[in-house]
Parts: structure tokens; C-alpha cells; sequence
């Protein structure tokens, strides 16, 4: 990994070149690579802790000054438990993961002695631009590396000092390996992400992880195409026949474990049969936990009659702005979905409710009908769709990709968490023995056979 303070220009040539390197390099080279950035992270955590200590004194400072958001300064701290650890199994899940580069997954005889297949290939250089989030920077090294990818990241002037620690200690770690050190480089110039956007005999793909700001910004300014999300507003549906008890844990998971991430609850939609029999206890187990309830009319006067009078005068109103609102704290906005003669009908009217004000990331239902789960899943326009678990299980580390770079709600190349399989796309390969277009076809002599291989 390379710091760069060169030109734009310089910096994404310098990813191109390195990229057909990478291309070459058998799955050892970069495996060894890996281990290598591994080993020294490891080694270097206290010196990275300090600078990230450094960037957050600033950043609490800005964020008590109304200059910088919570939920950014959370995702900044990286002495937050586990989350050093975290980053370093990420790389060597990512180590474990099977080559993406080179799966065949079409082989057609086209004629005698030739051979078509297709197969995964490395998109070639990436450009990712983040906010906060030091760890991002290993999570992206070892994806891009492993993928055969160069990487051009830009992080954000909140995490100048992590950032700068981290790209150092990979930049020697990369100088005992075959892997080319301008193959991951952090740009460090603060004017350089829309010159960089404009790059596309350079740059393949950009993937934008940050606020809506920066996603929109990248959409309307980049020459290649965005891969990303710029909400996350998840919502979960409560059937009437969900079981209480999971109801309660599993929302409990999905709204508090990490409120500020994008894969966290902040719409709870409520079946007009369950307000009284399910929602009471889901909602004194969030009270419990901190959340502020913004209610609309139905849920707060069944919450009213049914809570402690305590809990009760906690509840607030719910704006209609709300429910088109990423909080990303502990705040939930709660919807009454009007019961209906055909169960059925009441599920498609949540999932009217979230295609409309949804992000298409994350969106569950709690029922005990399987038959009503596919219906929900069918109906919503989401990249993820879960049945009786928490949202926050949308995540490249728990799906097993080893870590992600981003998640995706494109629906084109890659959709959801986006691993090691979304960082590749295909080519066509023909293995031949002479043969030539004009011997096919009307004026030829040949006829296609078409006929397709074992893998």
C-alpha cells in the first residue's frame, strides 16, 4: 500500500498497471500477502490504537460541537470491543476463502475442436471512498488483494491519523511480497475524490461507504459505475402469528446491538392482531434498552393501556417524516398495519409500506407461516430479505465472505453484502483448432453443435 499525495491521474495509472499484476499472481503470492498485512497489524496494534485515539479526541470535540455526527464518531472507534479483532480475522477469513479467479461455470462445445467457457475474472481497479471506519482499510486490502483487484481508497479527515497508521504498516508489509505496493494505495489529498471520479480509462468501479450525501455525490459525478447504498432504513414486520418471546429478542438484536449501522432496525410494522398480544412486550424490552418509541395514533393507545404507567409516558408521537428517517441511535418509529379478512393482505400492505419508504437493504418478517414469510419475501424489493432473525445478521463476515467491502442495493453485478464473488465478473474464453466465422452459416460448410460440458 502506497500513501500518495501525487495527482489523481498519477495515483489511478499507477492501480492500472499494478492491476495486471495482481491478475498474474498465483493464489499463494496473494495469500502470503495476506498473511504478511495479518502478522504486521497484529504486531503494530498498539501504535494504530494511539492514532486512532488521536483521531477520536478530535472527533468528540467535533461532534460536541454539532460539527460531526454520533453515528460517525461511533464508527470511528476502533478500541470499540472486539472490532481490532474483528479486522484481523476478517483477513484471514478472506485468506481461507477459495480463489474466486478462474471458476468456470459455462463450458459449451460450439463445434469439434472448439470450446467456449466462461469464467470469474478480477474487475481490475477499485475505487473506494469511506467516512470514518479505519478498518475498512485492512477489510478492502485484503478483499482487493485476494480478488486479484488494485484499490485506490480515500478515506475521511475524521480518520486521518488511524488511516495513515494502517496504510504505513500494510505499505512495509507488502515490500516481502509479490503483490505490487501501488496495488492498494490511500490518497491522502483532501480534493481528490472528483477528479478520481472522472478517471474511467483507469478506474472500473466505485463503491461509496459513508452518508447519503457521499453515495449521491459519487453517483452523480462518476465517468464508471457506483456500487453501494446510500440508506439504510431496515424495517421489520410483526405478523399476528409470531412467537412473542423471539419477537421481543430478535428486534430487541436487530435495533440495539449497533445502532449506528446501516444494516440496524429503524421501522417496526405491527399487524393489527399482534398490538396487544406482541407488541407490549417488544416494546418494554426496547424502553429497557434506551429506545425512544415514536408511535403513530394506534400503537401508542394500545401502548398506553397495556405498558407500566412508567414505561408509558416514554412512548412519543411519530412524525410522518420518521418513517422515511435513518436514525442510526436508539430511536424506532412504529407503524400499525390494519388487520385484513385474508391475513395475506395485511403482509402486502407492509411490503407496499416498505418498497415505498425503504432503502432496498434490509428488510424481516416474524411469522410462523412459511407460506407467509415467502409471501413477504417475494413482495419486498430488498437485497436482503429475513424470516425470524435480526437484520443485523446482513453482514459479509456473518454470511461467510470473510469481510465486505461494502453492501450492495444495485440490481445489476452484485447485490447485498458484496465479498470476494462480488469484486469478480466474467470473460469468455474459446479454445480452438483453425476454425474461422465463415465456415458457419449459410455459406459455410459447418454446423453449430451447442452443446454444453460437464464443469
Amino acid at each position: 500500500m502506497s500513501l500518495t499525495n501525487g495527482s489523481p491521474s498519477e495515483a489511478a495509472r499507477a492501480a492500472k498497471l499494478s492491476s495486471r499484476t495482481l491478475a498474474i499472481l498465483s493464489t499463494e503470492d496473494r495469500n502470503f500477502a495476506l498473511q504478511s498485512i495479518h502478522d504486521a497489524l497484529s504486531t503494530a496494534k498498539s501504535d494504530i490504537l494511539n492514532a486512532n485515539a488521536r483521531d477520536l479526541e478530535i472527533a468528540t470535540k467535533s461532534a460536541a460541537d454539532g460539527e460531526l455526527s454520533q453515528s460517525i464518531l461511533k464508527r470511528l472507534d476502533l478500541s470499540r470491543p472486539g472490532k481490532f479483532e474483528d479486522m484481523l480475522k476478517g483477513i484471514l477469513d478472506v485468506k481461507g476463502l477459495d480463489d474466486p479467479v478462474g471458476k468456470v461455470d459455462m463450458r459449451t462445445e460450439l463445434d469439434d475442436g472448439l470450446i467456449l467457457q466462461r469464467q470469474s475474472c478480477p474487475i481490475g481497479v477499485l475505487l473506494i471512498i469511506f467516512e470514518a471506519r479505519p478498518e475498512v482499510i485492512a477489510n478492502i486490502a485484503s478483499l482487493a488483494i485476494k480478488s486479484a483487484n488494485a484499490a485506490i481508497l480515500k478515506g475521511g479527515k475524521e480518520s486521518t491519523e488511524s488511516f495513515k497508521t494502517i496504510a504505513t504498516v500494510i505499505s512495509k508489509a507488502l515490500e516481502s511480497t509479490k503483490v505490487p505496493n501501488d496495488s492498494i494505495q490511500l490518497v491522502t489529498t483532501r480534493d481528490a475524490v472528483d477528479p478520481l471520479l472522472q478517471l474511467s480509462q483507469y478506474i472500473d468501479l466505485v463503491i461509496p461507504r459513508g452518508s447519503n450525501e457521499l453515495v449521491r455525490h459519487c453517483q452523480r459525478m462518476a465517468h464508471m459505475p457506483v456500487l453501494g447504498h446510500a440508506d439504510g432504513l431496515c424495517h421489520y414486520y410483526i405478523h399476528p402469528d409470531a412467537e412473542p418471546e423471539m419477537a421481543a429478542s430478535v428486534i430487541v438484536d436487530s435495533k440495539t446491538d449497533y445502532p449506528a449501522a446501516c444494516n440496524s432496525l429503524e421501522s417496526l410494522l405491527v399487524n393489527e392482531d399482534a398490538l396487544k398480544t406482541i407488541l407490549p412486550g417488544v416494546a418494554s424490552a426496547l424502553l429497557a434498552k434506551g429506545v425512544s418509541l415514536r408511535c403513530d395514533p394506534q400503537s401508542k393507545a394500545v401502548l398506553t393501556e397495556t405498558l407500566d404507567k412508567h414505561e408509558a409516558v416514554m412512548l412519543q408521537d411519530a412524525g410522518e417524516s420518521d418513517f422515511d428517517t435513518e436514525f442510526l441511535d436508539l430511536i424506532l418509529a412504529i407503524k400499525t398495519i390494519p388487520r385484513t379478512e385474508d391475513p395475506l393482505v395485511a403482509v402486502d400492505a407492509a411490503v407496499e409500506h416498505i418498497n415505498m419508504h425503504g432503502s432496498h437493504h434490509t428488510d424481516a418478517i416474524l411469522t410462523s407461516s412459511e407460506q407467509t414469510a415467502d409471501r413477504f419475501c417475494n413482495g419486498v424489493d430488498s437485497a436482503c430479505k429475513f424470516w425470524n432473525c435480526s437484520t443485523r445478521m446482513s453482514d459479509g463476515m456473518r454470511f461467510g465472505f470473510g469481510t465486505e467491502v461494502g453492501i450492495s442495493t444495485n440490481k445489476v453485478h452484485a447485490r447485498g453484502p458484496v465479498g470476494l464473488e462480488g469484486l469478480c465478473i466474467h470473460e469468455y474464453r474459446i479454445k480452438g483448432s483453425g476454425q474461422g466465422a465463415a465456415m458457419y452459416g449459410a455459406g459455410g460448410s459447418r454446423q453449430w453443435k451447442h452443446k454444453k460440458l460437464p464443469l
